[in-house]
């Protein structure tokens, strides 16, 4: 007799998360001179409540120091307000949570669902992908200032070699001594 195979015999599928990089990126806002996302796009990502993610964050508060999470202030919440043109928000009674890079690299540890720990690894890669494309405009930036600084001291020098050029082609015509006579109130 043949053995029946059940579904929960078979092997997890290993999907991973299709979440395009640029949707991510568009999650991610510079506050406070740092790259950061909400606590709302992240729960919308992992499939949870926004209070749900909270409510673990809380829980596990030593987890989240300062620079990992922070609250944005009201003037914070309301220029991000600001960039968009309508405001899907809705009302809320607490301000967002923003975390780091770190801080969602730690959010890994905090939600346990297969979901959150596949989004969190796109969203780690995406972060990093974010620091090499930075590091590499960096990179021609310092570049193109090295160039510049050498375009500028070349502008100098070719000033001068077309100094040099017009007094070449248009030399200083000495003063000649008059011939002739002179009356007696002319000087020279």
């Amino acid at each position: 007799m043949r053995p029946l195979i059940k579904p929960y015999h078979m092997a997890k599928s290993t999907k991973s998360v299709m979440i395009p990089d640029a949707v991510l990126m568009n999650k991610i806002y510079i506050i406070r001179g740092q790259k950061v996302m909400l606590d709302r796009d992240l729960a919308a990502l992992y499939q949870v409540e926004t209070r749900r993610l909270n409510e673990q964050v809380i829980r596990n508060k030593l987890r989240f120091p300062a620079d990992f999470m922070f609250r944005l202030t009201k003037k914070e919440f309301e220029n991000l307000m600001s960039q968009f043109a309508t405001s899907s928000w809705g009302g809320t009674r607490k301000l967002p949570l923003a975390f780091t890079e770190q801080g969602v690299a730690m959010l890994s540890s905090v939600l346990n669902s297969e979901t959150a720990i596949r989004v969190n690894i796109r969203i780690i890669r995406v972060f990093t992908k974010m620091r090499e494309l930075l590091l590499t405009h960096k990179d021609i930036l310092l570049q193109l200032e090295r160039m510049e600084s050498k375009l500028t001291s070349h502008d100098t020098d070719i000033t001068v070699i077309f100094d040099y050029l017009k007094q070449l082609l248009n030399p200083p015509v000495p003063p000649r001594n008059k011939i002739g006579f002179r009356r007696k109130d002319e000087t020279d």
